[in-house]
């Protein structure tokens, strides 16, 4: 049992902590770019930093979101770097998405370390998804129909060659052991459209995320998802999902949400938003807020976080070397 000393010194801790955040001012300005058009994935990852670090008291002012659309990211990740390098109020939201473009070189002459990787506040994962009525039962089933015969397995997804979705069932049916040129695929507008397909028996297979695959579900589509593209279950509605991992293939596939800052921000802006959202995510309001969004936990600020995005570019850019999909 804690003494009332040890409980004293505790408390002291903690209104110190507090006490120094308070102290250090912070950056003038606050604004959110999303690198796209109002209602999107970007939008979302801003809305949910302005409504989190309202709760959390740790902004005086409130966040402004404003649109910078282009390039799925590439405008503002350019404009942030020459044209507003310095302003320490201004965190631009990316996702995995903008990982995987920079990987590929879409991003133009800049790359993964022209910026300043601030927060990843959530995530959502590849899914693997087939009508209730498909003989497909897990996913060792999808597998051993592309090696019998890749022709017969049509993939759809809502994106093109080179996209995130497209990644997955190339990878897909890599695991399965079958030449991705062999692989049927179908790109659709988005994953309405997919879904659409899917129930109509125009393709057999659909590649997806988490949070679409949990909201198709709670709607009464007649869908079954195979598998989550994680090395770990996910909690919530999806829980007894099996992941590829628990099914004998190690595909993986997280997509991030977060933010960075411009290259030449100074040390203290920066620093102050670190705190800012480790304090911001680590209060309880925030996990309720985060799945009000649809986003599954994956937290990291910082440095670790730096190291996570440079890997993760990294293995994007072999990855899409192998399936030939950088310029050379």
């Amino acid at each position: 049992m804690k003494t009332m000393a040890s409980m004293g010194a505790l408390a002291l801790t903690a209104a110190l902590s507090v006490t120094s955040f308070s102290a250090v001012a912070q950056p003038a300005k606050p604004e959110c770019i999303a690198p796209a058009k109002p209602g999107g994935g970007f939008d979302l990852t801003c809305r949910l930093a302005q409504a989190a670090l309202k709760d959390s008291q740790v902004l005086k002012d409130p966040l402004r979101i404003s649109y910078m659309p282009g390039g799925i990211g590439a405008v503002a990740y350019n404009t942030i770097v020459t044209q507003r390098p310095a302003e320490g109020g201004t965190i631009v939201a990316y996702s995995g998405g903008s990982l995987l473009n920079l990987a590929q070189g879409k991003f133009g002459k800049y790359n993964v370390n022209d910026v300043r990787w601030l927060a990843a506040i959530g995530a959502d994962f590849g899914v693997i998804i087939v009508r209730n009525d498909s003989p497909f039962k897990d996913l060792k089933s999808v597998m051993t129909a592309l090696q019998q015969d890749p022709t017969k397995v049509v993939f759809g997804a809502g994106g093109s060659v080179g996209s995130q979705d497209w990644m997955k069932a190339a990878l897909t049916a890599k695991a399965a052991g079958v030449d991705y040129k062999k692989m049927r695929f179908v790109a659709f507008e988005g994953g309405g459209e997919t879904a659409t397909a899917l129930r109509g028996g125009h393709i057999q297979v659909m590649m997806g995320d988490a949070a679409e695959a949990a909201t198709l579900l709670d709607s009464g589509a007649p869908l079954r998802v195979l598998a989550i593209y994680h090395d770990k279950r996910l909690p919530g509605k999806l829980a007894d999902i099996p992941t590829a991992t628990e099914q004998g293939y190690k595909i993986n596939w997280p997509i991030i949400r977060g933010f960075y800052l411009g290259p030449k921000v100074s040390d203290k802006d920066y620093d102050w938003w670190v705190d800012a959202f480790k304090k911001t995510m680590a209060s309880p309001e925030y996990a309720k807020l985060r799945e009000q969004q649809g986003l599954f936990p994956f937290d990291m600020t910082g440095a670790e976080l730096d190291r996570y995005v440079k890997q993760q570019v990294k293995e994007y850019a072999e990855l899409a070397d192998t399936f030939g999909l950088i310029k050379k």
